[in-house]
């Protein structure tokens, strides 16, 4: 028994161990937020710190040991990469997909040639050597230098919760370059091997790569995807879900390095798919062609932090810090080399599809980040050129350490810049309304400091004398010596949106007339002292609120409908009812059937017009149609930032 527990006993520590680490990285990383760093590069920098260069927590041998824990996540990664590519989102982003993936791929790939060449003798592996030879080996850095990572722009949209047209955008370049880089390699190797040989260029490697892309793509598409579909379609636990899934995206890389091993022992040449673009088109089509689709985003967010903490710590922990202090030199100036061609790919991208120009200036720092592909592309260059290539191989790993440490927080900074972000003190900035109360009472108080939890931007007018009571701390005051219209003119009406008047009737119909026809403020909230005045009110399309009735509709409610008007008085602190003005430009005309709603929100009505329309599945959305949704207060922070940028 003691012989059976020595034998697996490493087998159960090392995973056992790496969980602890893992866990006690996740908290230590979040330090790094509070100094406005991605979560990200603190699990990066705490992986490199408990790894085996520094304080060897983690042992040399696990990035090869846990190598299952790698492709767990990065089948993840790449289902969550996948997701973001929603065709009915993205159809207005195609033409600056399209212009930004040629900036990427062509006008970065030759200005990286040109710096390349220029800088040539101060590279090592480029100095001393002929033209031809130092324009083959350029090549394939410069390709190298378009490589990008998918799994870190991933984990930096989700942890800002980013979206947008910049968003979509820089993902749809991001997955597009990973598998076009691949191919531009295989080009650029068989002309270096030509090159180096003095033979024939080798067009049936290019054939084989492109033959491999069509292997990868019918897996991805039809088997991993239907797959998929079929795991989110059992009515079993959200955990054995979960685990299904990630089983799913495993075996993507299980079956492509058998397939591997297996071509290579029967044809003597071995056959290598590319698991990670098998992933992303499954995703891809449970996305775009199943009805699983909020499940599937549902378990994605369930799922992330998780697989980041794991993903980004044995990362670095798989990172030779040590083989960075000796080529130090080489990685920066690649680095600065690497930089000017990306500005020059991405701006000139930008250029050519009309981006606006905030877009374009910042967004050659979405790219900066690299990682696993381009690891392989130098792995492969180090085996197949034994003179230069591991001098070759060691510059890129130096160069991976520079750009994870530089590119997440550009990333995170350019998606500030763009105002993309949705982390909760971005989205006060970005969905405050303005609220303007007439009254200075308990009950406009309170009303007041609620409006202002939810975000909401709230002045309180009153014809009170200034002295007469506490100033509330949180509350804006506006001190007016009547309701005359001189006084009135002396607040800007022009970005208030909601007007409430808790004085008398005559006071409030003078205070709705001018916001009404001065200003054209269409809500109007009033809180009638008479009922025959509601006339005058209605006349203005005011909400009235009539005290000696509404006691009485309260309670009749709550008898009838219980849950409902628990609901509407926001009883149940987890869930609200909101109405979101859409005003996203690629939400006209979509489907309410197509929006890509959190599993918790329900759609209630949509109102156009000032009308409410009958809703259903294949109801379109207009800009400034009014949307009525229910749900988790979480998810309708998400749903009105969607709505409305």
């Amino acid at each position: 028994m003691l012989e059976l527990f020595a034998k697996y006993q490493e087998a159960f520590t090392l995973p056992i161990g790496f969980v602890i680490v893992a866990i006690s990285a996740n908290q230590l990383a979040r330090l790094f937020q509070q100094i406005h760093l991605p979560l990200i590069t603190g699990l990066i920098v705490m992986g490199i710190l408990t790894g085996p260069y520094l304080l060897n927590l983690i042992p040399i041998t696990a990035p090869f040991q846990l190598k299952y824990i790698n492709d767990v996540s990065l089948g993840f990664i790449a289902f969550a990469a996948g997701a973001e590519l929603y065709l009915k989102e993205l159809k207005k982003q195609i033409n600056s997909i399209k212009w930004n993936s040629f900036g990427q791929l062509f006008i970065t790939f030759i200005i990286s040639l040109g710096v390349l060449w220029l800088a040539a003798d101060y590279i090592p592996f480029l100095a001393k050597k002929e033209n031809k030879v130092v324009l083959a080996i350029s090549s394939l850095m410069a390709t190298i230098f378009i490589a990008s990572s998918p799994a870190s722009a991933i984990a930096i949209i989700n942890e800002l919760r980013s979206k947008g047209p910049f968003t979509q955008t820089v993902m749809g370049v991001t997955v597009l370059k990973d598998f076009l880089v691949v191919i531009m390699f295989s080009i650029c190797i068989s002309f270096t091997q030509s090159v180096l040989k003095e033979s024939a260029f080798n067009f049936f490697q290019i054939i084989i790569v492109l033959t491999e892309f069509t292997i990868s793509f019918i897996l991805g598409f039809f088997v991993v995807g239907y797959a998929l579909k079929t795991a989110l379609s059992l009515s079993i636990h959200k955990r054995t879900k979960s685990l299904l899934i990630l089983l799913i995206g495993y075996s993507a890389y299980w079956i492509s390095n058998w397939l591997a091993i297996f071509s290579l022992e029967q044809w003597s040449h071995a056959i290598f798919l590319e698991p990670l673009l098998i992933c992303i088109l499954a995703s891809f089509y449970v996305t775009n062609f199943s009805k699983f689709r909020a499940e599937f985003l549902n378990q994605i967010r369930s799922l992330e932090l998780y697989i980041f903490v794991a993903f980004f710590t044995l990362t670095g922990a798989s990172l030779n810090i040590m083989v960075f202090v000796e080529v130090l030199s080489v990685a920066i100036l690649l680095f600065s080399l690497r930089l000017v061609a990306l500005i020059f790919g991405s701006v000139g991208g930008g250029l050519i599809a009309g981006d606006p120009i905030k877009h374009i200036s910042v967004g050659w720092m979405s790219y900066i980040t690299q990682a696993g592909v381009t690891l392989g592309l130098a792995t492969v260059v180090s085996n197949q050129f034994p003179e230069w290539g591991p001098i070759f191989s060691t510059a890129v790993l130096a160069l991976i350490l520079i750009n994870q440490f530089v590119g997440p927080p550009l990333f995170k900074w350019a998606i500030y810049q763009v105002n993309e972000a949705r982390t909760r003190g971005n989205q006060k900035n970005e969905i405050t309304r303005e609220v303007l109360i007439f009254g200075f009472e308990p009950q406009s108080v309170s009303l007041a400091q609620q409006l202002i939890k939810k975000n909401y931007r709230v002045q309180l007018a009153t014809m009170k004398d200034k002295d007469s009571f506490d100033d509330p701390a949180d509350i804006s005051i506006l001190y007016l010596k009547s309701l005359a219209k001189d006084n009135l003119t002396k607040i800007d009406f022009s970005n208030i949106e909601i007007v409430v008047a808790l004085l008398s009737d005559d006071e409030n119909l003078l205070i709705c007339e001018y916001a009404y026809h001065e200003f054209g403020t269409r809500e109007l909230v009033v809180r009638l002292n008479h009922r025959y005045n509601s006339k005058n009110f209605l006349d203005l399309n005011a909400k009235i609120i009539d005290p000696s009735t509404a006691m009485v509709s309260l309670l009749d409610h709550f008898v009838r409908s219980p849950q409902a008007t628990s609901l509407l008085l926001g009883m149940d602190q987890n869930q609200d009812t909101r109405d979101i003005e859409i005003l996203n430009p690629n939400l006209h005309g979509i489907h309410l059937r197509d929006l890509r709603l959190p599993s918790d929100v329900i759609i209630l009505s949509v109102i156009r017009g000032g009308q409410t329309i009958i809703s259903h599945g294949y109801t379109r959305l207009r800009i400034h149609d009014t949307v009525t949704v229910v749900g988790l207060n979480q998810s309708l922070d998400d749903l009105e930032f969607k709505f409305i940028k």
